[in-house]
């Protein structure tokens, strides 16, 4: 469902860093619908151009795009812009990931595919003004959920090496191979 555009968002520069053009333009189209001045772009040379251009207010940011990552995005945009919101998007999604991106100055992160109702949840709280991070109601995850997180980034930092991954993480192969076929934990 779109909003009308709002007084509340009107003049608000939002930066999309996403190297999938698709939900990059259906991103900024919604935004655009809901009165947030949007600018693109599809990696992190493009992003850091345009935010010398001119700072955003607010950035949401890809992890991983081609060239520099977009952990390395967020730490050279809030060198670059320390007052602009950042969010992290990503289809990857860790606790480790979460942390770092927070680290870096990140202002919470969003699992892919996030629609258009969740990133401006994200970036404005319910009178439209620019939200603050309080940190509160983020539960806790279970300890079968932390496991399985860390298994699939040591297995991505591994480039999907089964045999590197179970080497790293101090298990056998085998059972390595077990625990991947079990469905993400709630």
């Amino acid at each position: 469902m779109n909003e009308p555009s709002s007084p509340s968002t009107r003049g608000l520069d939002v930066l999309i860093a996403d190297d999938d053009a698709t939900l990059r333009e259906r991103l900024a189209r919604a935004l655009r619908e809901r009165g947030f001045d949007v600018r693109t772009a599809a990696n992190y040379k493009d992003a850091m151009a345009a935010s010398r251009e001119k700072a955003p207010h607010f950035a949401l940011v890809d992890l991983r795009m081609p060239g520099p990552n977009g952990l390395d995005l967020i730490r050279d945009l809030k060198a670059l812009a320390p007052d602009s919101r950042v969010i992290l998007l990503t289809g990857y999604g860790s606790i480790a990931t979460a942390v770092d991106a927070i680290r870096l100055g990140a202002h919470n992160v969003l699992s892919k595919p996030a629609d258009a109702d969740e990133v401006v949840a994200a970036l404005l709280d319910e009178d439209g003004r620019v939200a603050l991070p309080d940190g509160e109601g983020i539960p806790a995850p279970t300890l079968a959920r932390a496991e399985w997180e860390h298994i699939h980034r040591v297995l991505a930092d591994c480039s999907g090496n089964i045999s590197e991954a179970s080497r790293r993480l101090g298990i056998h192969r085998r059972s390595l191979q077990r625990k991947l076929k079990k469905i993400a934990p709630d």
